[in-house]
């Protein structure tokens, strides 16, 4: 072998190696990015679809800056959203085959928590809340124009009352008993004025 086929055998080699190292790090890489998978996605909009191509799950940040998961039925019409604003306020909301919200399960920034229920029409027709000072109260709502029409409430001093409203949403009827056991009944106009009441003495008073 000339002195020129050794020296080009050599630098042959010597560039084998060279690739062959290359390739191998490249290959070393590969295994420990698999070994280790990245840890963090970031991304404004996340869409997940099935078979068809329908997007059937929808991770956003809102124009409002609230985050949002919605959620799609199979005619890719929204069905349930998970929001939480930037506020912190948070919501969870079910939909029919319309669109229209039927279900609301809240939790508002100042500590009201509640559960809200609306007709096919899209009006509140019933609702569940608790308040930050543990009163909590059960509204029901005319289906037709969203007033208020009946609510049972009892309040963190430990007095329950029944109020009944009109179709103005007026409070006209009243019931409710004291902490001290003495019930009560009050009767209002259509402008809020007290009519007639029916308050019950101890029975140990004069």
């Amino acid at each position: 072998m000339t002195r020129r086929m050794i020296w080009l055998y050599a630098t042959l080699t010597l560039a084998g190696g060279a690739a062959g190292g290359a390739l191998m790090i490249q290959l070393a890489a590969g295994v420990a990015m698999a070994a280790n998978p990245a840890r963090t996605l970031t991304a404004e909009r996340f869409v997940l679809a099935d078979s068809d191509g329908k997007q059937r799950i929808v991770m956003r940040i809102g124009p409002g800056g609230a985050a949002e998961i919605a959620m799609y039925d199979g005619d890719a019409r929204e069905r349930a959203q998970f929001r939480v604003g930037r506020d912190g306020a948070a919501a969870i909301g079910f939909y029919d085959r319309s669109g229209l919200r039927r279900v609301l399960v809240g939790e508002a920034v100042g500590g009201r928590n509640g559960i809200a229920i609306y007709g096919t029409n899209g009006q509140q027709v019933a609702s569940l809340a608790t308040t930050d000072d543990n009163s909590a109260s059960l509204t029901l709502y005319d289906p037709a124009t969203g007033r208020a029409r009946a609510g049972l409430g009892d309040s963190s001093a430990g007095l329950p009352a029944l109020a009944l409203f009109d179709q103005n949403g007026k409070d006209r009827v009243e019931i409710h008993v004291k902490p001290d056991g003495v019930p009560g009944l009050a009767l209002a106009d259509e402008t809020g004025k007290s009519i007639a009441g029916l308050p019950q003495k101890n029975s140990g008073a004069q």
